[in-house]
């Protein structure tokens, strides 16, 4: 037996379901801050490096960050020869960005290794989002970086570090020492060391190559810190 609809409820029926579909999807006010949406920057990029010829009888440890990470990353490799495999994921896609979790996953999963150390920050892109969005995405980011450590594996938060007055980026110090306020309170919580990069070159604000990064000389002090706190991370 066949049902036939009258043209009216042909039209009517699949207003009804639409209304319903939006009344489903369509989040309250508390739901509302959760969500997070990608807000691009006019340039995006990505900057990994991978040993030519890792060690399988080292650890692995990754240094997860921005282009600040990628400045200091030389001199980690150098201070870190002989005791572990070092990798770089460096990229401008911030906290706050739906697509850092995953692309964080899908690193480890490429490289298909395991980390026995991670040291993470990523503090110099997304000023587009509130330090509200930062807040509630900052816990997606410690979610990834755990699942890509191996069993045992330890992290370490590296806070951000200071900008001069001019910096052009969205970067200012306040909004700088707001956001590792935040992120420290979540970090020690979850029992994460933190390489406090942020007290380290504010005594060394002469070494500026520009209004954010670092000359050769700061990026050898930060390698050598970044590599001290892994260094003991190892030996835990």
């Amino acid at each position: 037996m066949r049902t036939y609809l009258s043209l009216a409820a042909h039209r009517t029926l699949p207003l009804l379901a639409l209304a319903l579909l939006f009344h489903c999807l369509t989040p309250g006010p508390a739901a509302t801050a959760q969500i997070s949406v990608s807000i691009p920057e006019e340039i995006e990029w990505t900057w990994e490096v991978r040993p030519a010829h890792p060690d399988p009888k080292l650890p692995n440890v990754l240094l997860l960050g921005d282009s600040i990470a990628r400045n200091y990353f030389p001199q980690v490799v150098k201070d870190l020869t002989g005791i572990a495999n070092v990798y770089l994921m460096a990229v401008s896609t911030s906290v706050g960005d739906p697509r850092l979790p995953h692309q964080i996953v899908e690193f480890a999963a490429m490289e298909n290794v395991a980390f026995r150390v991670v040291h993470f920050n990523n503090g110099m892109h997304g000023w587009q989002y509130t330090e509200a969005q930062y807040k509630t995405a900052f816990p997606d980011l410690l979610s990834s970086v755990r699942r890509v450590t191996d069993t045992g594996g330890r992290l370490i938060w590296a806070n951000t570090t200071p900008v001069k007055s001019n910096a052009s980026n969205g970067a200012t110090n306040p909004r700088i020492e707001e956001r590792n306020a935040i992120a420290e309170k979540q970090v020690r919580a979850a029992g994460i060391s933190i390489d406090d990069q942020h007290t380290l070159m504010t005594e060394h604000s002469d070494l500026y190559q520009d209004p954010i990064h670092f000359g050769p000389r700061g990026a050898e002090i930060m390698g050598d810190h970044a590599a001290a706190s892994i260094r003991a991370a190892l030996s835990l």
